[in-house]
């Protein structure tokens, strides 16, 4: 039946390949193709703060890989900030943009050092704040 749901649905998934190309002899693994591939998606403007991407394993379809390798893209980039999943309801994008994103993803990669030399927030703080002036 024309004009289903699925249709529609498929339609919209189909239309994103032209823009998307995985590159299997790439040195660059898989899955940070996929990640970098859907950063650039929401940096564009293709995929907005709140709407929903869709399943993994249609991306998977889509891009020409295995779902597990859309799932740690997925995963990577929710660690980043740029994406959430919502129990039942899939992987949509968050409002911080990519940039912001990696910014965050840095600052969690410190905050994570800082515990396990004994810093206290702070104190942490205090560095940053002594990093920044000192830096042209």
């Amino acid at each position: 039946m024309a004009g289903t749901a699925t249709d529609i649905y498929d339609a919209n998934v189909s239309s994103t390949s032209p823009t998307v190309e995985i590159d299997h002899s790439s040195p660059v693994p898989l899955h940070e193709q996929v990640a970098a591939a859907i950063r650039r998606a929401i940096a564009d403007g293709e995929a907005g703060p709140g709407e929903r991407l869709p399943p993994a394993r249609d991306l998977a379809a889509v891009l020409g890989v295995n779902a597990n390798t859309v799932f740690r893209a997925l995963r990577t980039l929710r660690e980043e900030g740029l994406v959430e999943f919502r129990r039942g309801r899939g992987v949509s994008v968050t409002g911080i943009g990519p940039q912001h994103s990696a910014v965050v993803a840095k600052a969690r990669e410190l905050v994570a050092v800082a515990r396990r030399y004994g810093y206290r927030p702070e104190e942490l703080t205090a560095i940053i704040e002594k990093v920044s002036v000192e830096l042209p």
